[in-house]
């Protein structure tokens, strides 16, 4: 089991920034990718940004340009810097710890709260 703790979410301002970070418990081997994810109230939750352990990365359209995911030399933190943030990006956010080769093994955060409001 691998253990996820979130931190960095809170409210700001339209506009604004906000650096989530996510810690697990087990580092990044090559057949995994961390990421965030989130959920807006009534709302489906969807991938925002994934990272692997070549920093390769995957963003949603609706954050290119706007977020930037990164990891650290230990594989096992990864960071979500989000800036110009918009109302519309108010959701709770998931990190993920997932194995791309066996399907079903992934891990969740408990979720941290982004409220973007003036």
């Amino acid at each position: 089991q691998v253990q996820l703790v979130e931190s960095g979410g809170g409210l700001v301002q339209p506009g604004g920034s906000l650096r989530l970070s996510c810690a697990a418990s087990r580092s990044m081997f090559n057949h995994h990718v961390m990421g965030w994810y989130r959920q807006a109230p009534g709302k489906e939750r969807e991938l925002v940004a994934i990272i692997d352990r070549g920093s390769n990365t995957r963003y949603a359209d609706f954050v290119k340009g706007r977020f930037t995911i990164s990891t650290e030399n230990a594989w096992n933190t990864v960071y979500l810097q989000m800036n110009s943030l918009k109302p519309e990006d108010t959701a709770v956010y998931y990190c993920n710890y997932r194995n791309v080769i066996v399907a079903g093994d992934e891990h969740w955060g408990q979720g941290t709260q982004v409220t973007v409001s003036s």
